[in-house]
């Protein structure tokens, strides 16, 4: 019953923040060491989880995928998408590969990821207040439509959320934004990106790391993806008009909060 609940909590957590700008990753490295669990027994679980929330963006934009699909041999328009989203992907594709020992072996460890995490959580939260005001007017305002140079950017942008507490989709909606790409518009591309970055992410990690999966783990690891995709679904929803009408500011100060919260717990622990 522990770990099936310890199985709920971080696929709410995985469901809430995957595609808000508050980085997933961070959420859930805090979230097992204040669960006090051991990180050889949840690792597969967090990375298979991620699954769910991937799911969710294809049950949200499904007819967008298969319209791109069926239009590849006849539509400009369709081959477009899919070329901005593939040649996107790749910036964060090659700097993963190339960096990943690296990333498991030092960044993602408790003692030094979680002072980092804090420290990114607070810049990013200062980071989001400042470019929120300093972005200029867009001109850009159809995600489904970008020039090919935009989406490039947008998928360089992506390569920050490397380092822990560094948000994927705040690091490229706010860089979508400073090159002139509408705040939807570069959400909405955030979405679509993130069907092959996290897929490809989560499989790499699976491959290397399938030793640590059992049969004794499945309950709660379809637990924890079932969760994280139906949470993770209501969010994709209703990301998007969230911006569109409140913009990145509150996140920015939920970060700074949650920043110095961290901060505060380290200090005393």
């Amino acid at each position: 019953m522990h770990d099936i609940v310890n199985s709920i909590l971080l696929g709410i957590v995985e469901g809430l923040t995957e595609f808000l700008p508050v980085s997933s990753t961070g959420h859930l490295l805090v979230a097992e060491h204040l669960l006090g669990l051991p990180d050889d027994q949840w690792e597969a679980f967090t990375i298979i989880i991620q699954l769910g929330a991937i799911l969710s963006v294809v049950a949200v934009y499904w007819r967008k995928f298969w319209d791109v699909l069926i239009g590849l041999p006849t539509s400009p328009e369709a081959r477009q998408f899919a070329v901005n989203v593939i040649v996107a992907f790749f910036p964060a594709a090659i700097f993963g590969a190339a960096l990943i020992k690296y990333i498991n072996g030092y960044l993602l460890q408790p003692s030094f990821a979680l002072p980092v995490i804090a420290t990114s959580w607070i810049v990013g939260g200062v980071i989001i207040l400042l470019f929120e005001r300093v972005a200029p007017k867009p001109r850009y305002l159809d995600g489904d439509h970008l020039p090919l140079a935009k989406a490039v950017q947008i998928g360089f942008c992506q390569c920050l959320a490397i380092l822990p507490g560094v948000s994927r989709s705040g690091a490229t909606i706010l860089g979508g934004e400073l090159i002139g790409v509408e705040r939807k518009a570069a959400a909405a591309f955030t979405f679509y990106l993130a069907v092959p970055t996290m897929f490809g992410a989560t499989v790499f990690e699976m491959y290397k790391k399938w030793d640590l999966m059992s049969a004794a783990a499945g309950t709660d690891i379809a637990i924890g993806f079932v969760v994280s995709f139906v949470v993770a679904y209501g969010v994709v929803k209703t990301f998007i008009g969230f911006i569109g009408r409140y913009g990145l500011k509150p996140f920015g100060w939920y970060r700074l909060a949650s920043g110095a919260l961290l901060t505060a717990y380290l200090l005393t622990h």
